[in-house]
């Protein structure tokens, strides 16, 4: 078996100073018994890029974002993290789920503050969490319950709760897939605002090519476990949707995701 090398992200409790992180990424394997999900998968991430990934079901693809988390272990290959700035040795990685994931018995303030870890003094707490609330446009929900939220509303928690320790790096399992329409193109533009404005580097895995082409640098397509086809994406942001341009690229997309080999 090929030798696994990991230079694995460390999370602290305190919020991080430092900025994006780059990953590298060399000949990742990864089975489950003898179902081979990833087939040696190189992959380099600049500092500060963003990157969607995207596929058929099955392909791949939340593996990887797993195993770029931590939550899985790869079965081959290396994985190194480059955190921008002198003081930080590692980067400080955060994943956003599809399900919101908050703590139902704490208030909206305190389910952000979960992000910061134990032991940081009440008044850093009180400064991020209210710094981050205001930046996903959530400050006046402070004090109330997740259950008085929206869908829409609960989701940009989420996303505070994983900022506020201000991340080198940003996983996104299918974020949107669960809000309506109108809602999913509101948290598109929040999620590349904010990630214009503090500079992290993301990686979001996503059904929806659109929204891939939509908010990313770049879109990497996986099939059966391999990358076939990593297409840059060479216009600024923010985009509006409808740009012919746009659904040009989205064509490319999908004729890749599909296996169209026509002209």
């Amino acid at each position: 078996m090929s030798a696994i090398a990991i230079d694995r992200p460390r999370a602290e409790a305190a919020p991080q100073t430092a900025g994006a992180a780059a990953i590298y990424i060399k000949g990742l394997e990864k089975s489950f018994g003898s179902n081979r999900v990833l087939r040696g998968i190189d992959l380099d991430i600049p500092a500060g890029q963003f990157v969607a990934i995207i596929g058929k079901s099955g392909c791949g693809k939340s593996t990887l974002l797993r195993i770029l988390m931590g939550l899985e272990e790869p079965s081959a290959g290396h994985l190194r993290f480059e955190a921008v700035g002198r003081d930080e040795a590692q980067a400080n990685t955060r994943i956003v789920f599809q399900e919101p994931r908050l703590l139902p018995w704490l208030s909206v303030a305190d389910n952000v503050a979960v992000g910061l870890g134990e032991g940081v003094p009440q008044n850093v707490l009180r400064q991020e969490t209210t710094a981050v609330l205001s930046e996903v446009q959530l400050a006046e929900k402070a004090g109330e319950w997740p259950s008085s939220l929206s869908g829409g509303q609960k989701q940009r928690v989420a996303l505070a709760r994983a900022l506020v320790s201000k991340p080198g790096v940003l996983a996104l399992d299918e974020p949107l897939g669960a809000l309506d329409a109108l809602t999913r193109i509101s948290m598109q533009e929040l999620l590349n605002r904010v990630w214009r404005e503090l500079g992290f580097t993301a990686v979001l895995v996503t059904h929806d090519v659109s929204e891939a082409v939509h908010l990313a640098d770049r879109v990497v397509v996986l099939d059966e476990g391999k990358i076939v086809l990593d297409l840059a994406v060479p216009y600024p942001h923010p985009r509006r949707h409808g740009n012919p341009a746009l659904a040009e690229l989205e064509g490319q997309l999908l004729a890749a995701i599909l296996g169209d080999t026509r002209g």
